[in-house]
């Protein structure tokens, strides 16, 4: 006896219903990453408010788009948190560090888990391996200031950006019933 594909897969959301949120993640990370390249000149207060606010919409995009467990989301939310309290680049530097590592540790351990059997755990690999790679990467740039922070951060945050818009379409593509694709 086989069960319906439905009731299988009961536990797992659905594409129909995982591209919103996806796109708000990927919206989010490209509205930071913009921010970072035609910002000529940043001050410390424009990397901190940047980072605290990429950070905690960040946090509760992947929350929303079932990533991260609660938990793992109110850490990078406070991380954002940190970056808006300190505005320093230190303080932003190292908050950015904590919360992209996090968010990239259990997408990673999340997409491996989970490979081949939820729809986001390749894409999950990858941010992961992004966020994990950006995370690295900021203590070299403390010292050269909001600027070379922000092209750091920025850069990992189009990268995942783009990756979640991809993701995202590709979700709502999927998620199109029969009957809605004959109307359109």
């Amino acid at each position: 006896m086989t069960l319906p594909a439905s009731s299988a897969t009961s536990s797992t959301p659905t594409a129909a219903g995982l591209w919103k949120p996806v796109l708000l993640r990927a919206g989010t990370a490209l509205v930071f990453g913009a921010v970072t390249v035609f910002w000529g000149s940043p001050s410390v207060h424009v990397l901190a408010w940047a980072t605290g606010l990429y950070l905690l919409a960040t946090a509760g995009a992947a929350f929303l788009a079932a990533s991260v467990p609660a938990a793992a989301a109110v850490v990078v939310g406070l991380a954002g948190v940190g970056a808006l309290i300190t505005q320093s680049d230190a303080g932003a530097g190292l908050s950015a560090l904590v919360g992209l590592l996090v968010l990239g540790a259990f997408e990673l351990v999340q997409g491996f888990r989970q490979r081949g059997g939820h729809v986001l755990a390749r894409d999950w690999i990858i941010s992961g391996v992004v966020g994990i790679g950006t995370a690295v990467a900021l203590p070299f740039f403390i010292s050269l200031g909001a600027h070379a922070l922000l092209g750091v951060a920025g850069g990992g945050a189009i990268i995942s950006g783009v990756l979640w818009v991809l993701s995202g379409l590709s979700l709502r593509h999927d998620g199109r019933t029969p009957s809605a694709e004959a109307v359109n």
